[in-house]
């Protein structure tokens, strides 16, 4: 028996992995720009820097985050390509919160037995969300785990890295008693939670047409998560934005008091916007409780900006309405960092 056919007897496909490689070249590569000096095919992408001299004082932001397990859902749904979307946009808005705009982004996907086809389209889905951003991708691993993972399960993984001024950097420390909370829609569940919808929705129940939504269950749950990119940078010309919150896990009560200042809490009013049909669905079908819906999920609000009162009409105009007012900075009580009425 040789080395390669050993190989693949333990489970590991290394001609499905070029096979993969080459279908997807074409994707990433779409993402590139000239300061992409060395991508696909090196041991380490090369990424040129050397614009960031024009930067008074330029500060290098990374995060990393997964889908979850909306990898789930997605698989079932064959919704491959947005869950790529998903990472991307996902990472893009955990370093938004700070001021970053994006420069690269790597990925990491697993699965049991490796499909050049999920693979590509999953790539797929990541470069088009790269290309919206303006953000290269400059590496990933595709791995073949045997044993690790049941069949059709996978998972992915996401890394970014951007970049912002010293003096841009958006940290939550000049919020004030007074200021304004601007809550930019959600575009559904996002990519977390997903492990509560799955104990409430049995898998065969994704392609169910769902009046309440007028498409099926399925189609809803794997909306791709919204990136506030282009929100951020429309408001951040005629506003000072003092903080963002990006809701993920947690919702408001976990992400909200992470950019306040100590001496300070907010009031939202739940009034202040429509709760979409997918989050009632889903409290009505798994009798969740009300309250415990805003600590899970972001309930229709994916990112909240702080803005000074004087400045919030001026951001939801550069927004074109699609932002509202949903409560305001108070000063610290005894009561609950974020106070929901």
């Amino acid at each position: 028996m040789t080395e390669k056919s050993a190989y693949a007897a333990a489970g590991v496909d290394t001609e499905a992995e070029d096979r993969a490689i080459a279908l997807m070249t074409d994707a990433v590569r779409s993402t590139y720009g000239p300061e992409v000096l060395w991508g696909m095919g090196a041991f380490g992408g090369l990424f040129d820097a050397s614009r960031l001299r024009e930067m008074r004082a330029p500060v290098l932001v990374g995060s990393t985050d997964s889908v979850g397990t909306k990898t789930v859902v997605g698989a079932a749904m064959g919704s491959y390509h947005t869950l790529g979307m998903d990472i991307v946009n996902h990472c893009i808005n955990d370093i938004l919160v700070q001021g970053a705009e994006p420069l690269f982004f790597l990925d990491y996907i697993a699965m049991p037995v490796l499909d050049s086809r999920v693979v590509t389209t999953i790539v797929e889905g990541v470069a088009e969300a790269c290309r919206e951003a303006r953000c290269a991708i400059l590496g990933g691993e595709t791995a073949e785990l045997p044993g690790v993972y049941a069949p059709g399960q996978l998972d992915l993984v996401g890394a970014i890295v951007g970049v912002v001024e010293r003096d841009e950097i958006i940290d939550g420390s000049s919020i004030v008693p007074g200021d304004l909370l601007v809550g930019l829609p959600s575009s559904g569940v996002h990519t977390n939670g997903f492990s509560l919808v799955r104990s409430i929705f049995p898998s065969e129940s994704f392609g169910d047409y769902t009046n309440e939504l007028g498409r099926p269950l399925g189609e809803a749950l794997v909306e791709p998560h919204r990136s506030y990119l282009p929100h951020v940078r429309a408001v951040r010309q005629v506003a000072h934005i003092k903080g963002l919150a990006h809701l993920t896990g947690g919702g408001s009560e976990a992400n909200i008091p992470r950019i306040l200042p100590e001496d300070t809490s907010v009031i939202i009013d739940r009034s202040a916007w429509q709760v979409p049909p997918l989050f009632q669905l889903i409290e009505r079908v798994g009798q969740v409780d009300h309250e415990e819906m805003y600590r899970v999920f972001n309930m229709g609000i994916g990112m909240v900006m702080v803005l000074a009162a004087d400045q919030a009409d001026a951001a939801i105009g550069a927004l074109h309405g699609e932002a509202t007012i949903i409560g305001k900075v108070v000063p610290r009580s005894d009561a609950a960092r974020v106070e929901l009425r």
